[in-house]
């Protein structure tokens, strides 16, 4: 009987200190569009730009505040993680190989499997939330579907790939 007692009052300690631990990591985060500070991210085309308001792109599920001007295109592409997208303002066109394209505006959410080659559009200027399941990376396609380099893939577009590294603190 006193070692069940012993162990329920092990657990019990174990459990509060644990539970205490995980409180005081899970707090809110705020970030502000008005202070987010916008930066063209590595690969992408330049007139697209965003902000990271959580986690970090380079190695895991993250939050990121984007804004693109009317006419960018991010060209035939995927990315190893799932990406969801919600539309804030603006509006814009994304196709899936072998689908057809969508119109999305303010409001609309999308949510596009790893692996699958997509393209984006912004048609009106567009301010958007991408939210990639994992590390955000991008890999470019042509029309057969094999893959190539992002200098390749965005000079058709005339605006050529940031060249830095991405950083956890782009916001």
């Amino acid at each position: 009987m006193r070692v069940a007692a012993c162990c329920l009052l092990t657990v019990v300690l174990v459990t509060g200190v644990a539970t205490r631990l995980a409180s005081a990591e899970d707090k809110m985060v705020y970030a502000a569009k008005a202070t987010s500070k916008f930066v063209n991210f590595p690969g992408l085309p330049t007139c697209m730009t965003g902000s990271v308001q959580h986690g970090d792109p380079s190695n895991g599920a993250s939050v990121i505040l984007a804004k693109s001007t009317t006419g960018c295109t991010v060209p035939w592409h995927w990315h190893t993680a799932d990406e969801q997208i919600m539309i804030v303002n603006g509006s814009a066109k994304v196709a899936m190989k072998d689908g057809q394209p969508t119109s999305v505006h303010p409001g609309d959410y999308l949510s596009l499997p790893g692996k699958n080659a997509h393209q984006f559009t912004c048609v009106a200027a567009c301010t958007l939330f991408i939210m990639p399941s994992g590390a955000f990376d991008i890999h470019y396609v042509n029309k057969d579907g094999k893959e190539i380099s992002p200098d390749e893939a965005l000079k058709s577009k005339g605006k050529p790939p940031m060249k830095k590294a991405m950083k956890k603190d782009m916001k």
